[in-house]
């Protein structure tokens, strides 16, 4: 197949796809986005607890200066 009738089959299928409109169900959506809804919340029925790093918040804050801070400032 030459270039010109491969270009011109690429733009016929692009046209095709652009203006395509399928008949939407928004029944079916309206039940699949419902679904997936209750279906998350049943797998996760708690978001899981983050440990409590409060303790150690402070504890090694005095062992490091701020020079790291300083080395990270660009410009």
């Amino acid at each position: 197949m030459g270039r010109g009738r491969q270009k011109a089959k690429a733009t016929k299928q692009a046209r095709e796809m652009k203006y395509f409109t399928p008949n939407t169900d928004y029944t079916a959506l309206q039940r699949e986005l419902a679904a997936s809804k209750s279906s998350a919340s049943s797998r996760y029925p708690e978001e899981p607890a983050e440990p409590d790093y409060s303790a150690y918040e402070d504890k090694y804050a005095d062992q490091f200066d701020d020079e790291d801070e300083e080395t990270r400032r660009i410009g």
